[in-house]
């Protein structure tokens, strides 16, 4: 065989490989390492007691637009990024995808949002950051900070709807949904004075690095839903 035919070979053979994992490599890179880096790089130096030169100025930008109406909005997102918003549709999905028998989406929609809850209530323990005091909140929060509940709560929530949706025509209205939904819920916890914004950055990082690893170990054999569909057929 010409030695022209053996690269030809060996290129239609990457690009194949590439074709089939491509997605599942980016997605190793860009939803764990690149997130994993920024969650230790962030650790570090609130475990140092180090301060981020970004942390106070944006802070005091944001309340530098606070108002009445704006107090309201922010309360109503903070909500709808917790108690009464992201543990609820975490239940009704779980609950939905029971009755609907997807068995491999229960346990990676399920395993989540627990692992994801139990994580930030591990790494808060251990970094015990106290909360910004740089003026009296309208809705004050008393835990500790990093990483922030919230930001990681949406983050799963997010990254659990865009993975399942992304093999549907829904992936681009979903991307787009969540991500507006993310961002919010992160800019409400800032504009309300109780967490620093790198507490934010923290949350969304462990909470996508923790979906996107879950989705990488259930799903080596293909995407959510094949497998259901070809025993369906």
């Amino acid at each position: 065989m010409a030695p022209s035919e053996v690269l030809a070979q060996g290129l239609n053979a990457l690009l194949g490989l590439l074709r089939e994992r491509g997605l599942r490599m980016l997605l190793l890179f860009a939803g764990v390492l690149a997130p994993l880096w920024l969650f230790v790089e962030l650790a570090d130096e609130v475990h140092e007691l180090e301060n981020f030169f970004f942390d106070d100025p944006l802070l005091w930008r944001m309340h530098a637009l606070a108002s009445p109406a704006l107090d309201r909005f922010f309360v109503g997102i903070s909500a709808a990024g917790y108690q009464y918003g992201v543990i609820p549709v975490d239940i009704a999905l779980v609950l939905g995808l029971l009755a609907w028998r997807r068995w491999r989406e229960v346990l990676f929609a399920a395993s989540s949002f627990i692992g994801s809850a139990l994580l930030n209530l591990a790494t808060k323990q251990f970094f015990q950051r106290d909360r910004p005091s740089l003026w009296d909140s309208v809705a004050p929060e008393h835990t500790f900070s990093f990483p922030s509940g919230h930001a990681m709560g949406s983050m799963t929530l997010a990254m659990v709807v865009f993975l399942l949706a992304w093999r549907t025509r829904w992936r681009w209205p979903a991307a787009l949904a969540a991500l507006a939904f993310v961002l919010l819920v992160g800019l409400s916890r800032v504009y309300l004075g109780v967490h620093y914004p790198s507490d934010i950055l923290g949350g969304w990082a462990a909470g996508m690095a923790w979906v996107a690893g879950l989705y990488i170990v259930l799903y080596r054999n293909g995407g959510p839903w094949k497998r259901v569909a070809q025993a369906n057929s």
